[in-house]
């Protein structure tokens, strides 16, 4: 008897079907693939990342798993409202419904609050027993042992990488702008011997997906005791890259960076944020250390390791003389590649509740509140300010000039360089993720930021038009 299907889709689309815009990003994200892992086989699963395919409403799933973070809440609704018509069960899991699972409560026919180890084979046996529950409430912060590796085989093949995989969850710093501080967890490792063997799991992808891997840690390096035993496992494999994401602070410990050469680690994801010291102190990231950062960057470049830092404008502290500054001070410290985006506000977090507070948030549209629109009154600057930081502060580090210039010095860096080490391979590897990044974000200023400016810069004009005619009349009166 054929088993009942699952579809597990990954959501990207915050604007919807209407306005469907595609990534090209390397690798997927972790969730699709590793709930698949968790699935028991009373159902047979398929996995789709919305952020490379659309979804198919006509298919023949017998039952729908959505996840998704807060920006596609709106999106997830209309996904379930449309697959609940045909008569399919649809469950919500992700960030958003472990946060605010009222809000999801009849749309969905269950809410997943949690992670899904502790619960997600009860809510699929529940699914095909047909006594599934409204809501089903994981432990909190269980143990990350004896976790599955996840499904790669499920990954599109339009992913270059297919090998995802996490070390850690959480993080020990609390930034006021980072989801992770809504319901803080402990910080907890997985065994180092679980990491290994998800990394070594890929007997059903093509050889040259088993040689490149992400390890998607919101700090790869909170315990550098766990993390350096972790580096020293992952030596002894036949990789040839690995992306690792992980604070800056890390890297004032000289075996940790060592260990990364000797791991291959050939990207690392790292969170720069500002340039400006006063706006990291209004967002509570005081281990940052602006000073650190040109030392901190060419110590990576050295050693053949391409950073992809994230940028952030309309920090309560930045100014317009700062935005002016920013082009050459990004030039001066020398990331390889930047990730910008607008501070976002997400609910639940400080951030938010400061701006709720101050009766700063302009914009409650969830779609809004994934850091291309400008959701509240920024302080030091205007909003002009802001969009424009946007749009030209990437533009310009991403013109083809600049990023050959940067080419240049990472390889003249890592070619000089005694650190240096497995140049025949990185080398080339090295130029293509930097070539790749660099195309993805030229493309995704043109065909996804631009059209959201425009309607930001015109939804501020009216905002701010709205707020000089209310002074005019208050004045009259």
């Amino acid at each position: 008897m054929a088993r009942p299907k699952l579809q597990i889709i990954v959501l990207f689309q915050n604007l919807g079907d209407e306005h469907p815009y595609f990534a090209r990003n390397p690798a997927p994200p972790l969730s699709g693939v590793l709930l698949a892992a968790l699935t028991p086989p009373v159902v047979e699963v398929e996995v789709l990342h919305e952020m490379v395919r659309p979804i198919d409403y006509g298919c023949d799933a017998d039952f729908i798993a959505l996840s998704f973070m807060d920006y596609c809440a709106p999106h997830a609704v209309e996904v379930a409202r449309r697959f609940r018509r045909l008569g399919k069960k649809v469950v919500a899991g992700g960030r958003y419904a472990s946060t605010f699972p009222e809000a999801l409560a009849g749309h969905f026919d269950s809410v997943v609050v949690g992670e899904a180890e502790g619960v997600w084979p009860r809510v699929v046996r529940d699914l095909v027993a047909n006594r599934l529950q409204p809501r089903y409430d994981a432990p909190f912060a269980l143990a990350l042992d004896d976790i599955p590796p996840p499904r790669y085989d499920l990954v599109e093949p339009a992913f270059a990488i297919a090998v995802v995989t996490e070390a850690t969850r959480g993080c020990p710093f609390r930034c006021s702008y980072c989801q992770l501080n809504i319901r803080p967890a402990p910080f907890r490792t997985r065994p180092v011997a679980d990491v290994i063997r998800d990394l070594t799991a890929t007997g059903a992808i093509p050889f040259h997906k088993r040689k490149m891997a992400m390890i998607y840690d919101n700090n790869f390096g909170g315990d550098l005791r766990h993390a350096k035993q972790l580096l020293r496992a992952i030596a002894k494999l036949d990789l040839w890259g690995v992306g690792l994401q992980f604070t800056l602070g890390c890297l004032d410990d000289p075996e940790f960076v060592d260990l990364l050469v000797d791991a291959r680690c050939t990207m690392a994801f790292v969170g720069l944020e500002s340039l400006n010291e006063a706006s990291l102190a209004s967002v509570h990231k005081h281990h940052n250390l602006v000073r650190k950062y040109r030392e901190q960057f060419g110590m990576m470049k050295e050693r053949g390791i391409l950073t992809f830092a994230g940028f952030m404008v309309a920090l309560d502290e930045d100014t317009p003389a700062y935005y002016r500054e920013v082009p050459a001070k990004l030039e001066a410290v020398d990331p390889s590649a930047i990730l910008t985006s607008i501070a976002i506000p997400i609910p639940g977090t400080p951030l938010h509740a400061e701006a709720v507070a101050a009766g700063r948030i302009v914009d409650e549209d969830l779609r809004h509140y994934e850091g291309d629109h400008l959701v509240f009154q920024p302080l030091g600057v205007s909003a002009a300010d802001v969009l424009d930081a946007y749009q030209q502060i990437p533009a310009a580090f991403y013109a083809w000039p600049a990023v050959i210039r940067r080419w240049w010095r990472l390889m003249k860096a890592y070619w000089t360089s005694p650190h240096g080490r497995h140049r025949l391979l990185r080398t080339p590897l090295l130029t293509a993720i930097l070539w790749q990044l660099s195309r993805f974000q030229r493309v995704h200023a043109r065909r996804k930021v631009a059209p959201v400016l425009a309607a930001e810069r015109a939804k501020w004009r009216r905002l701010e038009a709205s707020a000089r005619k209310v002074d005019t009349v208050a004045g009259a009166v």
